[in-house]
Formats: structure tokens, C-alpha cells, sequence
């Protein structure tokens, strides 16, 4: 190891040259300068001290000034004040601005030695100190980035799981194939006009996705029914929003999503099913989903009728305004182009990728501020 350095102030030759020989014996290497004025220079230039040894009486700048400025610019080294006045009151004043430790003229050589050896040590924990300090921060940094990036992962195993679990609702109700992916782009799309955060964002989306996912437990008979359901039917299918809740809500991370699966099927006025929630006690989320679930409803072809225009389905929805839609969320949605939405549909359509992943990223053809008459 090199020898600690020492910076030794003071304006008489004959004690710098004293204490400077004392500490070479002891091992240090020092280096001396005459005034405060000349170690703040030699700081500047060169920082890398163990220690400042530094008399309190001098012509010009005094030690207690230098002090001062070592606190401010150099506050990692240790300072001790040497003077020929045994003045308690200049002792404690010393003290006070943050001196290490004070020694009186003329020296004893080992409290000379003693006082300095313990400012070095104090200085080399400190640094060391430092060190770790910035070591356990990088290391943090690091951990943080690569648990940052595990989660990223595995959330992106959640939603292709997720989109698994549709693809299987899709398989057994060929009719309303890609439902959930286009109704998922809409109802992102709306929230994200409504400026709702990444957050909230996700959440709606996997509510969205997942909307029907009841629908796996319902009998082909119903499901698969090409005419009109009769009452015990309609029944039976309107379980599925409290059977997809049941199924969704015991997994931790879809907890919130499953209170949008459950209320789906709710509406402005109270009149919906399954328990017939009005206003806002109906999640925002599914407040939102059930106008991006009309459009897709409506513009969708079926076997038994070709799909409505966005205009034919834009029309219904200010229709229901108030009665089955929130009239607020309806105004974010005519603040919409409505071609933005089909360039929205298509870009769904040919998408090969995630479709969560792809509108929360904000897809190109997102639904833009519609620019022509209010409808």
C-alpha cells in the first residue's frame, strides 16, 4: 500500500519542516505549503489526502477560514488545527465547523502521532465507506434492472396465457371469432382518450380480454343455439359473468381485471344483469368496455346479418347514452374519428403478435380526435 499523504499549513518554515520530519518518520508522506491560500490551490489540483494538519493563526487566509472552505469543497477529509494558544473557546469553535481534532504548539510527538493516525484511519473508513456505498448501489441497480426485466417477462407470459384462454373461448364459438382481441383494441383505445395511466390501462385490458371467458363452462347447446334462447337459456348464459369472475378473480394479478369479467353485462340505468349496478358503482373499466363491445357487436358480420356501419353503430350508441352507456364516456367516444376505428379493427385483424401487448404500446392506427361535426 502507498503511504497516506498529509497536507501540512503553516506559515513558519521551521514547524512545517518539524512536523512533516516527525510524520516521515511515522511512515506518511507529506506535503507542505505556507498558507490556506496555497492548500486550497494544491486541493484543487490534487484532492487525494489523507489528512489536513493545518495551524489556526496565519498571515492571510487562517486556518479556521480554510476549514470552512474544506468543509464545503472537501468534506471527506479529515482536518486537525494546530495552535500555540490554549484557548478553550477557539478549541471549541474549531470543533464546531468541523474540525477533527485540535493539537497545541509546541507538539508532543506521539500525540502528534496518535491524533494523526486516527484522522487517517477515519479518513480510510470514510472512503471506504464511499466505496461500498457506490458498489451496494450498483449492485442494487443491477438487481433492480434485471427484476424490472423479469417481471416484464413474465407479465408477457400472463397475457399469452391470457390470449391462450381466448383463442379456447374462440374455438367453441366460431361465430363471434376475434371478438375479444377487437373489443380489447377499442376499449384501450377509449381509456387511453379518457387519459387514464399505464396502470389502469393494463387492468382494462385483460378485463376486456377476458370479458367472456364464463362462456367456457356454458353447454354447447346454448352457446351454439342458432335461434332465439328461451327464458330457462338465457338464464343458464347470463351465469357466465359470475362464473368468469369465480374463475379469474382467484388469480392475484387479474383481481381487478375480474371486477370488469363480473360487470360486463351491467348498464347506466341499472337494468343489467347480474346485479343490476347503475351509474358509478359499475367499474370504470366495464363502463368503458360496453361501448367498445357495441361497436364491435354491431359492425361485426354474423351468419343471420352483415355488420352495421361505425356510423349505424355510432348512432346507436348516443341512442343509449344515459340509459345503458355513462353519457361522459359516450363524449370521449364521438371525440373520436371514426375512421380511426376501422383502421384500428384492421390493424387487429392482421396482427400476429400480442394483441395486450400491442394496444397498450399505442398501435399506429389508435383512434385519432375526430376533426369533422359532432354526431
Amino acid at each position: 500500500m502507498p503511504p497516506e499523504r498529509i497536507l501540512i499549513v503553516d506559515d513558519e518554515q521551521t514547524v512545517r519542516d518539524l512536523v512533516a520530519a516527525l510524520l516521515a518518520i511515522a511512515g506518511y508522506e507529506t506535503t507542505l505549503v505556507p498558507s490556506a491560500e496555497d492548500a486550497i490551490l494544491r486541493l484543487q489540483q490534487d484532492p487525494d489526502y489523507s489528512l489536513v494538519l493545518t495551524d489556526i493563526m496565519m498571515t492571510g487566509k487562517d486556518g479556521l477560514s480554510l476549514l470552512d472552505h474544506l468543509g464545503c469543497d472537501h468534506p471527506a477529509i479529515p482536518v486537525v488545527m494546530c495552535s500555540a494558544v490554549n484557548d478553550l473557546r477557539v478549541a471549541t469553535n474549531a470543533f464546531r465547523r468541523g474540525a477533527f481534532d485540535y493539537l497545541l504548539k509546541p507538539f508532543d510527538r506521539d500525540e502528534l502521532e496518535d491524533t494523526v493516525a486516527r484522522g487517517v484511519e477515519h479518513s480510510r473508513l470514510r472512503k471506504q465507506n464511499a466505496t461500498y456505498r457506490q458498489n451496494l448501489e450498483a449492485i442494487v441497480n443491477t438487481r433492480t434492472g434485471r427484476l424490472r426485466s423479469t417481471m416484464q417477462d413474465l407479465e408477457r407470459s400472463y397475457d399469452v396465457t391470457l390470449e391462450a384462454m381466448g383463442d379456447a373461448l374462440d374455438l367453441r364459438d366460431q361465430e363471434t371469432e376475434g371478438h375479444s382481441k377487437r373489443v380489447t383494441a377499442y376499449t384501450i383505445a377509449l381509456a387511453r382518450a379518457m387519459g387514464l395511466d399505464a396502470d389502469e390501462l393494463r387492468t382494462i385490458a385483460r378485463g376486456a380480454f377476458l370479458h367472456d371467458i364464463g362462456k367456457i363452462s356454458t353447454p354447447d347447446s346454448i352457446l351454439l343455439k342458432p335461434g332465439r334462447l328461451d327464458p330457462d337459456e338465457t338464464a343458464i348464459m347470463r351465469l357466465h359473468c359470475e362464473r368468469g369472475y369465480e374463475m379469474v378473480r382467484k388469480i392475484p394479478f387479474l383481481s381487478d381485471a375480474a371486477e370488469i369479467v363480473y360487470a360486463h353485462q351491467e348498464r347506466f340505468d341499472g337494468t343489467g344483469y347480474p346485479r343490476g349496478l347503475s351509474g358509478e358503482k359499475i367499474p370504470l373499466g366495464a363502463r368503458i368496455f360496453a361501448i367498445a363491445d357495441t361497436l364491435d357487436a354491431m359492425t361485426s358480420d354474423r351468419p343471420y346479418r352483415k355488420g352495421a356501419s361505425i356510423e349505424a353503430a355510432t348512432a346507436e350508441i348516443v341512442r343509449c347514452s344515459g340509459t345503458q352507456f355513462d353519457p361522459e364516456i359516450v363524449k370521449v367516444f364521438l371525440s373520436l374519428s371514426p375512421e380511426s376505428w376501422a383502421e384500428l379493427r384492421s390493424e387487429i385483424e392482421h396482427l400476429t403478435t400480442s394483441v395486450l401487448a400491442a394496444s397498450l404500446r399505442r398501435p399506429p392506427a389508435a383512434p385519432v380526435a375526430h376533426t369533422g361535426q359532432s354526431q
